[in-house]
């Protein structure tokens, strides 16, 4: 029997890369190749089946004060315009306020190199900021509000001032500007050398600290340690930020790649700078170990309930789900409980499947585009356990998969959710390569919707019953969300 103790079992290694999208047919976190568009998923696995080790040459910089050809440099600041305005999900598409985040990239990327510009006069024989804006083939939609930024980029170029920096790095810098200026912290550029990072330190890793992180803001974000990790023993929390990896500050590193400076092989230290909410930051060292994340554990609990722990949507999990339900269902439970708790998404696949377990019939969730269309996915036939009473329990780790499943189960009222509000991840991004070699741009294409058309993404599922679980109920080895289900079920 299983006694009472927080349920809080918490999912999957470091090896799973960030809080992304889950995508028909794959998983969530990392990347591969479908219909040429590099679909994020959230298998390393499946990033090892399909790249190889990246053996490009390093990437020649060009020195501040060089010649340099406008035109080929900004050619990606208006190939990810361009892809914003086909596939970006919010439209339309302000270009105006994409011209000022470049110009803030720019202005930022300075200050981080301690330049004043009011030091930086240009030459007087300088190209004006219209001569470099048609220098550089600025499109006609962003021509007058690009203007600001010429006039900024005139005095770098021509003030005769040595920078440590290069054309590149600025142009990226005001990039990524130009980029986050759209507002959605799951729209991101990755240039060439991120983009070779992510290649070559997944390739092999399949160690880390065993925790799940969301990497859709500034850093990396604890969603919560696995059980028995080298997380939890160095005493992480969900909500932790990662501001600093071995020294290194995170604060102008993409989280997402952030992240795989954490992955590393078993027995090898890693030690993170944590900030945390009322207390002042500190250095926790962790020895990453193997990770090894069972699918589905389930038993029964006193009162004659089926209790079914859902740890994550693998590409197994679905099989698993149906061999745990058929064993519990054998013995005539009279209700069922499923702990989707810290439950980080996986394959939409399977969350189509597994959700097919409890509904007879029916839509598990829209697809909701830019265009006004939508994709429906609809319940599959054969479910074992749609009839048996229900409970799902969820929390603020409950992301993705696991709120495509409890959401349809509460749209349908098919099961009450007991807990804690869900992550709220419920957009879809595929990663659109850049033309020579020049990066990517990850972009949020799709919303989720639940059956009844409710919104997921932002603002996550309310439970039916909110009920916390305080740090002082997992010290004292209480879980009243699980009490909850059970007296929703007529349990003791």
């Amino acid at each position: 029997m299983k006694s009472n103790k927080p349920l809080v079992a918490i999912l999957v290694a470091l090896i799973l890369v960030a809080m992304c999208a889950c995508v028909s047919s794959v998983a969530l976190f990392g990347w591969t190749l479908r219909d040429e568009i590099a679909q994020v998923i959230n298998d390393p696995q499946s990033l090892l089946e399909t790249t190889s080790p990246t053996t490009q040459e390093p990437e020649v910089q060009t020195p501040i004060g060089s010649s340099v050809d406008l035109g080929r440099l900004f050619q990606p600041v208006w190939e990810v315009n361009d892809i914003l305005h086909q596939d970006f999900y919010d439209q339309p598409v302000n270009d105006s306020l994409y011209a000022q985040g470049a110009h803030d990239g720019l202005k930022a990327s300075l200050d981080a190199l301690e330049v004043d510009l009011a030091d930086l006069t240009a030459a007087t024989d300088a190209p004006s900021a219209a001569q470099l804006a048609d220098e550089a083939n600025t499109p006609d939609e962003l021509y007058d509000a690009m203007l600001p930024f010429w006039e900024t980029w005139r005095q770098v170029q021509y003030s005769g001032v040595e920078l440590d920096t290069s054309y590149e790095q600025l142009m990226r810098d005001a990039l990524h500007g130009a980029v986050a200026a759209m507002g959605d912290q799951h729209t991101g550029f990755m240039d060439p050398v991120q983009l070779r990072q992510a290649d070559l330190e997944l390739q092999g890793n399949y160690e880390g600290i065993g925790a799940w992180v969301d990497t859709g803001g500034e850093y990396v974000i604890i969603i919560a340690p696995m059980e028995g990790s080298p997380a939890e023993a160095a005493g992480l929390r969900p909500g932790d930020q990662v501001l600093a990896i071995d020294g290194e500050d995170m604060s102008k590193i993409d989280s997402s790649l952030a992240v795989n400076r954490i992955l590393g092989p078993a027995g090898s230290p890693v030690t993170l700078t944590i900030g945390r909410e009322g207390e002042e930051p500190f250095d926790v060292t962790i020895i990453r170990s193997r990770i090894i994340v069972p699918s589905v554990e389930s038993e029964m609990l006193d009162g004659n309930i089926a209790y079914v722990q859902l740890f994550t949507f693998g590409a197994d999990s679905g099989r698993d789900m149906r061999l745990a339900l058929e064993e519990l269902l054998a013995q005539n439970p009279t209700g069922l409980i499923v702990d989707l708790r810290n439950n980080g998404g996986g394959y939409l696949d399977t969350a189509v499947e597994i959700t097919s377990e409890f509904l007879s019939d029916g839509i598990v969730l829209l697809e909701d585009y830019n265009d006004g269309s939508r994709y429906t996915f609809e319940v599959q036939d054969g479910g074992v356990a749609t009839t048996i009473p229900m409970v799902v329990l969820v929390n603020g780790g409950s992301a993705s998969a696991s709120e495509i499943l409890a959401g349809a189960l509460q749209d349908y009222g098919r099961a009450a959710l007991v807990g804690e509000t869900t992550f709220g991840k419920g957009s879809v991004q595929i990663t659109r390569m850049l033309s020579d070699d020049q990066g990517a741009l990850r972009v949020t294409i799709a919303r989720w919707l639940t059956p009844d058309g409710r919104q997921i993404h932002g603002l996550g599922l309310e439970p039916d019953y909110a009920v916390p679980l305080t740090q002082e109920d997992v010290d004292a080895q209480r879980d009243p969300q699980l009490d909850e289900a059970i007296r929703l079920l007529g349990g003791n």
